[in-house]
């Protein structure tokens, strides 16, 4: 697989990598741990290089999962994780808030490299913005970590163009994660220049649009009631009808290219910068594979055009995601 460079500073990932979260929450009852460790390790062998997990996963299972799974190859791969939720690491048990202060994030980062099994966290993201701690004294405390060799790289999550800048200036940011893809196009305002001006690469998560965008969701589908779907309002049986668009619009490009829609979706994405490197997620190794082939598909400038212009038409229905938690995002 191709491989990109998120940041100034040499953090070379495949150009497709794999969000880890689904395997164990978010999407309905954890997977097979054993079924998920062949999955890792399927998608090292397919040329991913560049896997994302976080101590809020599970809490604290993701990590575990993905840590065992690729200690045979872990100087292979890269990994991702994050800090900032208000966690207690003796139960799991997570908190209603965030927690950046640096005594936790140095003390989360020990944890976590336990968990990973590993001497080093290649990308360690800072979750979400804590408003109680000033990102100067976050991006300071990463930056000590860095010197110390138990980070390499830092990151920001669903973080606001403002607070990225005052960040960087204090530590480098490596890569920036948030939402993006077609279904949610709120980065290419601000944030994509902001990134590209600054030398940040962009780690879109979702970019399948939570699983809207690969043609196998509608108004009908019902979700595990443990499923985050079933309480954001874009994937409300009306949203999801209504939307129906969009996907019909990715699927007529998918048609006259031989792919399917989700690789269409992932192609159009890596289309728009060479330094974006989406993160889909998935517990199947059919559709692991799926998502994969979309590195080969070459969008041209005129499917580009109509996915743009078909798109520009279109008026999504639904918040991206419930009120409580936009607040927490900076977008």
């Amino acid at each position: 697989m191709q491989k990109r460079t998120l940041g100034k500073n040499g953090l070379e990932v495949s150009a497709l990598g794999l969000g880890c979260m689904s395997m164990s929450v978010g999407y309905g009852p954890a997977a097979d741990k054993d079924e998920m460790i062949r999955l890792l390790r399927r998608a090292f062998d397919l040329g991913v290089t560049h896997f994302d997990t976080a101590e809020a996963y599970g809490p604290f299972a993701n990590e575990e999962l993905v840590g065992e799974a690729l200690q045979p190859i872990r100087s292979q791969v890269t990994i991702a994780t994050k800090f900032g939720f208000d966690i207690d690491p003796v139960t799991g048990k997570r908190g209603s808030g965030t927690n950046s202060r640096p005594e936790h994030v140095k003390a989360v980062a020990e944890a976590s490299l336990k968990r990973l099994r590993t001497d080093a966290i290649d990308l360690f993201y800072q979750h979400r913005v804590d408003p109680a701690v000033p990102i100067e004294e976050v991006a300071g405390a990463v930056k000590e970590l860095i010197a110390e060799g138990k980070v390499r790289h830092f990151g920001m999550s669903e973080a606001a163009v403002q607070t990225i800048r005052r960040a960087h200036a204090v530590q480098p940011v490596a890569a920036v994660q948030s939402e993006y893809s077609l279904f949610w196009r709120g980065p290419e305002a601000e944030l994509l220049p902001a990134l590209e001006e600054m030398g940040i690469g962009f780690v879109p998560f979702s970019p399948l649009g939570a699983g809207f965008l690969t043609g196998k969701i509608d108004e009908n589908t019902q979700f595990d009631p443990t499923d985050f779907r079933n309480i954001v309002p874009r994937f409300s049986p009306e949203a999801r009808k209504a939307n129906m668009a969009l996907v019909g619009l990715v699927k007529s490009v998918a048609e006259r290219k031989g792919a399917t829609p989700a690789q269409v979706a992932l192609a159009w994405l890596l289309a728009q910068r060479p330094w974006i490197v989406p993160i889909p997620g998935t517990t199947k190794l059919h559709r692991l594979e799926e998502n994969l082939g979309a590195v080969k598909i070459e969008l041209d400038a005129g499917d580009m055009a109509q996915i743009d212009e078909g798109a520009s038409s279109l008026k999504l229905e639904g918040a991206r995601l419930p009120e409580p938690m936009l607040k927490m995002t900076g977008l």
